[in-house]
């Protein structure tokens, strides 16, 4: 229900009447006038009609504005009465009926009961059908403001209504001749459309019915007999519906055309009534790739902007007005003093699209950031301009606006600005109720492309943000291009203009790329012309969402270096979302496809670059400690200025960060913004969070920038974790994660990095013990912010392995401690963070080792695969599946006492939970049977003798092949495989003889031959070549059948119908020569007539894969197999030396027709080599 004030009168009333009734209750006179109405009867005499009249006329001229206690009830059983009273043959009465229900369910937001809504429904329906034409506006007023929030209890009326000769249907045709009526009907038609939570929906055939008829609306022209307020106010309505229709019905625009249509009239609408533009669109929007024509007729030249475009600013004139009367959500809540009057630059002069304006523009746009609180701009403070829409109501009153000159014209602008908002909350709609990839076949209508050379700019998006006269229209529009680029980087990770391309036609990828640049170059003006903060706001979010998406690592540089010296001035804007959306804006460029070259440089400007003395946005700091020292805020001398050592320049966006995160608040610069807490020492929190996380994507994407101000951060760290705000504490326990994993990174055995250019492990141990002297402690025993917790656990598991070895032992143990005791809280976000903590420390080579700290992360652990949190059970098993690793490396050291002393009842309930875990969801899944492959690798033959460990061992193995088979995620199914392996790499299991030897063959051939996805087929590949003894492949028609599968399989390495799939072939292919190969080098000579045989059908396939295998090894591959030629040509030679060694029996031809095959593959390959 809209929310309506009516201020008025008493009709009949006096200037002596108001003493002898004093300002009384709302709800003591409306009683009173009620009671008078229920106690009349139905009387056809002069008499009644006259009391009848009076008694309506009272109760509309009631004042209902300053609220009361009329009860819903009440309103609804007078409404009753008063249509009882009142026979549909007086037409006048019926008139006046109708104009209280629409005011009294208007004015005090009465949503009527089902029972009496029944019978107000029948008639009102029964007067549009019975009364004279001219009472219809009337009517349907009321009937708009009675199904309003009510449509799912009009089922029943929904035939007379919508049907085929509906009233709706046939009152709001374009045929219709009284437009007042047409209005009015397609408002009815946009209330019944309305949502209500938990309440059913139209059903779908009165949905479509509904859309046709608003897409009908908005493609007709204006009809002669209408004025263009009216005109607007259809528009406006028939929006509304649609937009109902997209939000509240969940309506599918599955239809091409349908949605095309819609489209077309969106785009037509949304320029509607701005100046100097005026597009022609087709009834229909097609999908395509291509700029679509706009037949945008040129601008008359007698046109004057100063007359026709131009909003007078400063000629508001003081009116009386008088108090408005608001429809049941019709659209008549006026513009907002920000919006009615535009900035300085307006209409078709308010920003030229084309490059020669740059430079006039960029002389006037930061001088207008500083208006004063009395400007436009500092009285836009809605965060977003849909969040209020006033485009939803309408008003038939004229009184609102001054009859002065230019009065009717600026109600005209008012209500053309709310038709173009009303657009684009409607496309928002469209945006979220269409698939991102059917919306990206619209892209080149909406978007604009780099014009041809001397062509005009076509219209989209871009030309309401430069051109609308209305801030809230361009927030709207910004809006709307947020959400198109939101979600986008797939589609524009095609676009690419890092070459020239001369050609006789232009590239998908070269068409995009030229978008993505025209996009950055009109943001950018319109940057630099926007006056009014809150669009200024949704500018920089705009520009936030582009640089997410845009894919810099194949674009031309300079892009990111425009917007990063553009957005630097705004930093300091007085307004306070302005300057969290610049920080914003600044962490997605830090964060876009980090590390960029082009964004490592910009890092590395001087501090004072691209910024004035004045208007500075970057602190003038002194040395390391300089942000602890400052005595009167972050301006200091510039000559104070010294660089941490190792940089040639200090960075200036982390001294700013860490500036805005740790120095009192400037009022001088930053202004004092009513959003931040009274007497609060530092900037508003907003600032401070946002500051904390474009810290955190500099560690994470730039640490070699970061890590000179390791120390300061750590400062920062312990300063922002030991407040009392838990989003400031949550904040600094993530930075410390990143600054963290960014130390780990720099000791990866691959990493690229000069040791000389890490920070040094001593540095990283004081870090560490600064942060373990400091608030992490604390932190992580906050009971009462779980969250914090949580965050605390990931941010200790990042500490360098090698760091927390040379820490003292009490710190050791109290992380221990902690993450152990934290691993029983019942709060499942910690349980689970605390259970990854403990599979990182598992793996640390300090503790690995130690059988009593490995024991008890295994109990820990095992606990929580009991947990029934999902979240907290995935954790748990992936840490379980780092235990085992551990377990593996201990065995592989000379060292036995450790799998001496590891419980075997331990063991036994790991691998009970990881049976249990692998029939879990598929998060929990693939880590149980990583764990599984890795358990019956470690078992050692004291194990396996004992007749308990017999059952375990078959279920466990059971479990893997069930998960080989089973059609579940790909990576449980490739985790299946390569836990399959390890179980074979045990050379204490019955591998060959145990029954359960042909099941995990069988499921391993029956993968690689028909797995659709081809790194499954590698690993199963991998697992087959394994075994390294002939009896371990069990029977003759056992191996015949590995060796059979293996062949099918080669022959069937490019069959696939994912072209994703394809690039991991050649992997395939090696993977499966590898396993043939094997296969020969331990073939008996029972087995060498299955191998001729099959050589003979398929030798020229096999020969011509073994001899690519040879040639290019297994370039990419992370399977293990060899890469070097030597290796590779040498598994040949081992394979030929084993067959002729091989003792065949009497007259067996196959010995010599498989060592024809191989050295045919030696001789062709030393010939091709050269060797």
């Amino acid at each position: 229900m809209a929310v309506v004030q009516v201020a008025g009168s008493l009709l009949g009333g006096s200037s002596r009447e108001v003493p002898r009734e004093p300002p009384h209750d709302l709800g003591t006179g409306f009683r009173r006038l009620s009671a008078r109405l229920c106690a009349l009867h139905p009387d056809d005499s002069n008499s009644a009609r006259t009391e009848i009249h009076l008694l309506l006329d009272q109760l509309i001229s009631e004042n209902y504005s300053e609220g009361g206690d009329v009860a819903p009830e009440d309103v609804s059983t007078l409404l009753v009465q008063a249509c009882r009273l009142v026979p549909l043959n007086q037409n006048h009465l019926v008139s006046k009926v109708s104009q209280l229900i629409h005011h009294l369910l208007n004015t005090l937001q009465v949503i009527v009961d089902e029972q009496n809504l029944d019978f107000l429904l029948a008639y009102t329906i029964s007067a549009l059908q019975q009364c004279s034409s001219w009472t219809h506006v009337k009517i349907l007023q009321a009937l708009a403001a009675l199904v309003y929030c009510n449509g799912s209890k009009c089922q029943k009326y929904l035939p007379d209504l919508l049907g085929k000769s509906g009233l709706l249907m046939k009152l709001s045709d374009w045929a219709q001749s009284d437009p007042e009526v047409r209005r009015a009907a397609v408002h009815c038609m946009a209330n019944l459309c309305l949502s209500v939570p938990g309440q059913p929906y139209l059903e779908e055939p009165y949905q479509n019915i509904c859309f046709q008829a608003f897409l009908t609306t908005l493609q007709s022209p204006k009809s002669s007999d209408m004025d263009d307020i009216t005109f607007c106010m259809l528009l406006q309505n028939a929006l509304k519906g649609i937009q109902s229709l997209l939000n509240g019905g969940k309506m599918k625009l599955t239809q091409t055309d349908d949605l095309g249509a819609l489209l077309a009239v969106l785009k037509k609408s949304m320029f509607h009534g701005l100046p100097g533009v005026n597009i022609e669109m087709p009834t229909v929007l097609y999908p395509t790739p291509l700029p679509q024509y706009d037949g945008r007729p040129p601008v008359k030249p007698q046109q004057s902007e100063s007359s026709t475009s131009r909003p007078t600013v400063n000629k508001k004139k003081k009116s009386k007005v008088k108090p408005k009367k608001i429809q049941q959500g019709e659209e008549d809540e006026e513009e907002s003093s920000g919006e009615k009057e535009a900035a300085p630059v307006t209409g078709l002069d308010r920003v030229n699209l084309h490059e020669g304006n740059t430079q006039r523009l960029s002389s006037l746009g930061v001088q207008s950031l500083s208006l004063d609180g009395s400007g436009a701009a500092g009285k836009d403070r809605v965060s977003s301009p849909f969040s209020s829409p006033s485009w939803k109501k309408l008003s038939s009153s004229e009184s609102d606006y001054s009859d002065a000159e230019g009065g009717l014209q600026s109600k005209m602008r008012s209500y053309q600005a709310k038709v173009r908002q009303g657009a684009l909350a409607c496309f928002l709609s469209t945006i979220k109720s269409i698939e991102k990839k059917v919306l990206y076949g619209y892209w080149s209508a909406f978007v604009p492309d780099t014009p041809e050379l001397g062509s005009p700019q076509s219209v989209s998006l871009m030309t309401l943000t430069l051109k609308d006269p209305s801030p809230k229209t361009r927030a709207c529009a910004l809006q709307v291009l947020s959400a198109i680029l939101e979600g986008s980087k797939q589609f524009l990770s095609v676009a690419e203009d890092t070459s020239d391309h001369r050609r006789a036609f232009t590239p998908f990828s070269v068409m995009i790329a030229s978008s993505i640049r025209e996009l950055h170059r009109c943001l950018l003006l319109a940057l630099v012309a926007e006056s009014s903060s809150q669009t200024l706001t949704q500018i920089i979010k705009c520009l936030a969402n582009l640089v997410s998406n845009s894919p810099y690592n194949r674009l031309k540089l300079s892009l990111l270096t425009k917007v990063w010296n553009q957005i630097k001035p705004y930093i300091c804007h007085k307004d306070v979302n302005v300057r969290v959306s610049s920080l914003t804006l600044l962490g997605a460029i830090v964060s876009t496809h980090a590390p960029l070259p082009e964004v490592q440089l910009l890092l590395q400007q001087p501090c004072s670059s691209g910024l004035s003395n004045s208007n500075s946005a970057t602190p003038h700091l002194s040395p390391p400690d300089w942000w602890k020292k400052a005595p009167s805020g972050p301006f200091l001398d510039e000559a104070a200025i010294s660089s941490p050592k190792g940089s040639s320049e200090p960075c200036w966006l982390i001294r700013l960060c860490i500036s805005t995160v740790v120095l009192p608040r400037e009022d001088s610069c930053l202004g004092i913004d009513a959003g931040s807490a009274a007497g609060s020492t530092y900037v508003p929190s907003p600032m401070r969070l946002e500051a904390l996380q474009v810290l955190a994507h500099l560690a994470r994407g730039y640490f070699s920038v970061t890590q000179v101000y390791l120390m300061e951060l750590g400062e920062v760290i312990c300063k922002c974790m030991g407040e009392a705000d838990p989003s400031i504490q949550l904040h600094g326990a993530k930075l410390l994660e990143e600054l963290g994993t960014g130390l780990i990174q720099q000791y990866k055995p691959d990493c690229t990095i000069a040791p000389d250019q890490r920070v040094p492990v001593t540095l990283v141990v004081v870090f560490w013990t600064m942060m373990l002297n400091g608030p992490l402690p604390r932190a992580l025993q906050n009971s009462e912010h779980p969250t914090l917790q949580a965050s605390a656990c990931d941010a200790l598991s990042s500490i360098l392995p090698e760091a927390f070895s040379s820490l003292p032992s009490d710190w050791q143990i109290l992380c221990i401690t902690m993450l152990l005791g934290l691993n029983d809280s019942k709060n499942r976000l910690v349980k689970a963070a605390a259970s990854r903590a403990l599979g990182v420390y598992v793996l640390f080579p300090c503790l690995r080792q130690d059988v009593i700290f490995v024991a008890d992360t295994a109990n820990a652990v095992l606990m929580s695969l009991q947990d029934k949190s999902l979240n907290v059970r995935a954790k748990a098993a992936w840490s379980l599946g780092n235990l085992t690793d551990t377990l593996i490396v201990n065995m592989e050291t000379p060292d036995p006492s450790f799998q001496e002393e590891f419980s075997g009842l331990l063991l036994l309930k790991m691998l009970r939970s990881a049976i249990e875990a692998s029939k879990d969801k598929d998060k929990v899944k693939s880590n149980a049977v990583r764990a599984l492959g890795n358990l019956l690798h470690f078992l050692q033959p004291s194990h396996i003798e004992k007749p308990r460990f017999a059952e375990i061992i078959e279920e466990s193995i059971q479990a893997l092949i069930s998960t080989v088979l089973i059609d579940a995620a790909m990576k449980v199914r490739w985790n299946a495989c390569y836990a399959m392996g390890n179980v074979f790499k045990n050379p204490s299991l019955p591998l060959g003889t145990a029954p359960w030897t042909s099941q995990a063959y069988n499921a391993l051939t029956s993968v690689v031959t028909s797995c659709k996805n081809f790194k499954v087929r590698i690993r199963s590949a991998t697992a087959l070549s394994v075994p390294c003894k002939r009896e371990h492949y069990g029977s003759v028609d056992q191996y015949a059948q590995i060796w059979n599968a293996l062949v099918t399989a080669l022959q069937k390495s490019e069959d696939t119908t994912d072209f994703l799939e394809f690039k991991y072939c050649a992997s395939l292919r090696t993977q499966i020569c590898q396993a043939l190969i094997h296969l020969l080098s331990l073939a008996s000579a029972l087995d060498l007539p299955c191998i001729q045989k099959t050589l003979e059908v398929n030798g020229d396939m096999v020969q011509s894969y073994i001899l690519q295998f040879l040639k290019s090894g297994a370039e990419g591959d992370d399977t293990g197999a060899p890469h070097s030629p030597q290796e590779r040509d040498q598994m040949v030679k081992t394979a030929l030396e084993h067959i002729s060694s091989v003792q065949a029996l009497a007259g067996d031809t196959a010995k010599r027709a498989i060592m024809d095959f191989l050295e045919d593959i030696l001789t062709v390959y030393f010939d091709s080599s050269g060797s």
